[in-house]
């Protein structure tokens, strides 16, 4: 018999799309209200996975058309399908989240999924098949160890992104005649959701020492790396739960959409084992360090927690609370060493980043006005606060140097440096390149995030370290 002339039953969760519905619909969740947290263990215990499933299903709704799809698998589907195959759609997902992706790629001639009260997997699925189509009267596409009790009663086989010795184990139980590769590797995955690109933010705790001259004190350097160390675990894990939360509007934007969360290359099920564990790390070596680092980094993650459930959908707060969260790092710093805060640089610090936000959101809205959208998806930002934008970030940036001028004004400069005016060449420095930047926003050529591209942009560099000769030199 041929191929084309069995039913070809097909799973959902990490076949169909690289992912898990069940995590979708729990981050969507969420998403909605971080409560739902507390209720999802009682959902559990109260009715097993079934309910729990179908407790989530009818409080969320997912926007199918931007689920990550396994797009080499879904066009064979549709060749199959053109063929005359019958092909039914057979998942462990709950029934009303199956039909509306069987309803969005109008594929399936039918859908069999979980109820409120049976989970549709492993042996369950397999009596249930075999009652519908009979033994060895169906094919089966699958990605699972689960899947096996599927495959054994099956005529043949499809395994999709199958890891380890899946493969094998599905050939010895049936004929698999066809096989579909997995998005990536889990490694590189994980360590691009850390972006340990974006720790370089965090060499701002290392200011306070080097603006005291303790930059030789073993003492202060050890405790300043100590605490560089926790804040870019305890970023990292910040940046696990946002990727994890903005996962469907990252799916809609044109370079977000490569995340590994947004992309598949990565299950929505890591984050909820990343995060802890970066946590506990985090704690730990906090530990180490004064009390009062450890109460400024606490401070740093729920402010950085409260961006991410829903301060960064507040138009302006957003900007302020990452000026602020930029200027945090530089308190911590001063913490981690145990020397006295400037209330000059927390205000140079508060207006050079206030103006880096606002270039953040500028950019923003430059790509969506490039795609012809409206608004940026997830923000509270349209097209038509671009001008105002432009004025208020270039007017913060210019604030920062005027406090850097009154700085170097201030008769605590001389007891500090011993050619003090030599520190007015910053100003012009800092002029110019706050200028620089507003102008490569203005032109559309301002990559998302300011801070990394003056750490890869030439001129921004060559300022970088004329600045520092000119410190050097006043020093």
């Amino acid at each position: 018999m041929s191929h084309a002339a069995v039913p070809l039953c097909v799973d959902l969760d990490g076949t169909l799309i690289h992912g898990d519905l069940l995590m979708e619909t729990c981050v969507a969740l969420l998403r909605k209200n971080p409560l739902y947290l507390f209720l999802l263990p009682w959902w559990l215990f109260r009715g097993g996975k079934a309910h729990l499933k179908a407790q989530i299903a009818s409080r969320v709704l997912l926007n199918h058309a931007v689920l990550p799809f396994h797009r080499e698998f879904v066009q064979w589907l549709t060749d199959e399908k053109r063929d005359g195959r019958q092909i039914w759609l057979c998942t462990a997902s709950n029934q009303r989240l199956a039909e509306a992706v069987a309803k969005h790629l109008q594929l399936f001639d039918g859908v069999l999924a979980s109820t409120d009260t049976l989970n549709l997997s492993g042996k369950q699925k397999a009596d249930m098949l075999v009652a519908k189509f009979g033994s060895r009267a169906f094919d089966y596409c699958g990605n699972d160890r689960v899947d096996l009790h599927v495959w054994s009663v099956s005529r043949g086989g499809v395994v999709v992104n199958g890891h380890g010795n899946l493969e094998e184990r599905a050939r010895k139980v049936t004929e698999v005649y066809r096989t579909f590769g997995s998005p990536g590797h889990h490694a590189r995955a994980v360590l691009k959701l850390l972006r340990p690109h974006q720790w370089a933010k965090n060499v701002l705790l290392l200011v306070p020492l080097l603006a005291a001259h303790r930059g030789l004190d073993p003492t202060a350097l050890g405790h300043a790396a100590l605490g560089l160390l926790a804040f870019c675990l305890c970023a990292s894990s910040v940046y696990v739960l946002n990727d994890m939360l903005d996962v469907e509007a990252d799916r809609q934007h044109p370079r977000k959409a490569l995340r590994p969360f947004a992309s598949g290359a990565l299950p929505l099920k890591a984050g909820f084992v990343l995060i802890p564990l970066l946590l506990f790390a985090t704690a730990g070596i906090a530990m180490l360090l004064p009390l009062k680092f450890g109460l400024v980094l606490a401070a740093y993650y729920l402010l950085t927690l409260g961006y991410t459930l829903g301060i960064k959908q507040l138009v302006i707060v957003d900007v302020l609370c990452l000026a602020g969260l930029y200027t945090i790092r530089i308190v911590a710093g001063a913490a981690a060493v145990d020397v006295p805060l400037s209330l000059w640089l927390l205000l140079f610090s508060l207006f050079l980043f206030l103006s880096l936000a606002l270039v953040k959101r500028f950019a923003e809205l430059q790509v969506m006005k490039g795609e012809g959208k409206l608004e940026a998806a997830g923000r509270g930002y349209r097209l038509d606060d671009l001008a105002l934008l432009e004025s208020l970030g270039t007017g913060a940036g210019y604030m920062c140097v005027l406090v850097l001028a009154l700085y170097i004004n201030n008769p605590v400069v001389e007891v500090l440096y011993r050619q003090p005016q030599v520190l007015w060449a910053l100003c012009p420095l800092m002029l110019y390149w706050i200028t620089r930047v507003w102008v490569v926003s203005h032109r559309g050529q301002m990559h998302d995030d300011p801070v990394m591209f003056a750490l890869r942009d030439r001129a921004s560099v060559v300022i970088g370290v004329l600045a520092a000769v000119v410190v050097w030199a006043a020093t």
